[in-house]
């Protein structure tokens, strides 16, 4: 499959290594190309060569001039988006910071881990991410409004799969369609209750000229917002769920707080910095109520009796799902779960929840797992689960009946890199191009880097 990695996945590599932080003091720096206005340093090319030996790389060629090449196509997208006036929201940039260092806090342990492996503060780490994140997503914007235009219908799926020679096909791993139940512990009135008292105090310390962002920072629950005062950035009214976006799109005054709203995600109070047309921008406060053990355990018996209603015949999974589950997005389906990554049905064993992989162990077609605990980490809610395995498919050839949604992916991804190559073609020719001789015999994929 990795053959059908778009091009842009490419050019993400190139920037995506947090690692690149830790660049060593001694590489002698030099600016060895530039397209247009923007310079590539000798020692951005090294220390994507390094990482890329860490990451165990398999290249057949020059690593250092395939890594070099892509940093020409990376400015030449730069430069463009920068002549079009294609732009990237701070805000945008400052959510894929946030994100990209809270994953590599999970992943090393800590904050103070952290810090001490790059060497750097948190606040340091963050700076030097900043520009970083903003080219990476600038290029992307920019390769999307070149390939925007491309549309295929059912039949240029047809004739794709009819010419594509068979042996080009790809190997389709075993692949998982699941339906589920979920089932939220039941929170009791007085945790709501403080909830709901403790945001009222914050409305009036506010109202009494506290700063709405410290109080977020202190006490919201939302991780990804906390940080930055609560602040979620120019939103559209779909960008948010409907309760929010109702009293949020409403409020007029910034110097006031709404009033409490409730939502999938707990309970909010919201502050508007600023609106433009259809988009808005305002801080907000989550704090979410607490489940007891006692409300833990009556969930679970209760998915216990669901599956024993299954089991028994006494209704079918879908009708329990219907009737029962508390998951909006697959309830109405039956409880069939659909794939974040490729909005289908299938999932690849790497792309399901570890707790429910779990459950998958020994289960064959149809067979319903136990009742179980999962943390749904995106409403950062306690959920007890049971999963219906649907249907297995074993590992094979693609193929026009299966793998529609697969066939259309790498039509549309064919299309994308030959408007892509046509694209970078043309403006090699003119668009300001120097390159240091120490780089020039690198046997590139596009023609015509090296001007005579």
């Amino acid at each position: 499959m990795k053959k059908f990695i778009r091009i842009s996945t490419l050019l993400l590599l190139i920037f995506i290594s947090f690692n690149t932080l830790l660049a060593q003091n001694n590489v002698i720096d030099e600016v060895i190309a530039v397209v247009g206005d923007n310079a590539i340093l000798k020692s951005d090319i090294e220390h994507q060569y390094e990482q890329a030996l860490v990451e165990g790389a398999n290249f057949s060629g020059d690593l250092k001039c395939h890594l070099f090449e892509q940093a020409l196509i990376s400015k030449l997208l730069l430069n463009q988006a920068e002549l079009d006036s294609v732009e990237v929201g701070e805000n945008e940039v400052v959510n894929q910071v946030d994100q990209r260092i809270n994953y590599f806090i999970q992943q090393i342990g800590s904050k103070e881990k952290t810090e001490e492996y790059f060497n750097k503060s948190l606040l340091q780490i963050k700076r030097d991410q900043m520009q970083m994140v903003r080219t990476q997503m600038l290029t992307q914007r920019m390769q999307q409004e070149i390939t925007k235009d491309i549309n295929v219908t059912p039949a240029d799926i047809g004739a794709y799969y009819r010419n594509l020679p068979k042996d080009s096909l790809p190997m389709v791993p075993t692949q998982y369609e699941l339906q589920q139940i979920v089932l939220h512990p039941r929170v009791e009135q007085k945790e709501i209750d403080r909830v709901k008292s403790q945001l009222r105090d914050f409305q009036k310390q506010v109202s009494e000229g506290r700063d709405f962002a410290t109080l977020a920072v202190l006490y919201s629950e939302d991780k990804g917002s906390a940080t930055r005062g609560g602040e979620l950035g120019w939103m559209p009214r779909s960008g948010l769920v409907p309760e929010f976006a109702s009293v949020a799109f409403n409020m007029q005054d910034k110097k006031k707080v709404s009033k409490i709203v409730e939502t999938e995600f707990g309970f909010h109070i919201i502050q508007l910095i600023d609106r433009k047309g259809d988009r808005i921008n305002c801080r907000h406060i989550l704090m979410k109520p607490k489940v007891n053990e006692e409300a833990k355990k009556k969930a679970q018996a209760s998915l216990d009796t669901i599956r024993g209603l299954i089991t028994d015949e006494t209704m079918s999974f879908e009708e329990a799902a219907l009737r029962f589950s508390m998951d909006k997005d697959s309830r109405t389906s039956g409880g069939q779960m659909v794939n974040p990554q490729s909005g289908t049905a299938k999932f690849e064993i790497a792309q399901i929840p570890v707790e429910i992989n779990k459950q998958l162990q020994g289960m064959k077609e149809n067979d319903i797992s136990p009742s179980f605990y999962m943390l749904d980490e995106r409403k950062g809610k306690e959920t007890y689960r049971i999963i219906k395995l649907k249907r297995k498919s074993p590992p094979h050839k693609a193929n026009r009946k299966e793998d529609y949604q697969l066939l259309r992916t790498m039509l549309e991804n064919s299309l994308q890199q030959e408007t892509l190559d046509k694209w970078i073609k043309e403006k090699q020719a003119d668009t300001y191009i120097t390159i240091d001789k120490s780089w020039v015999n690198c046997e590139f994929k596009y023609d015509n880097w090296v001007k005579e």
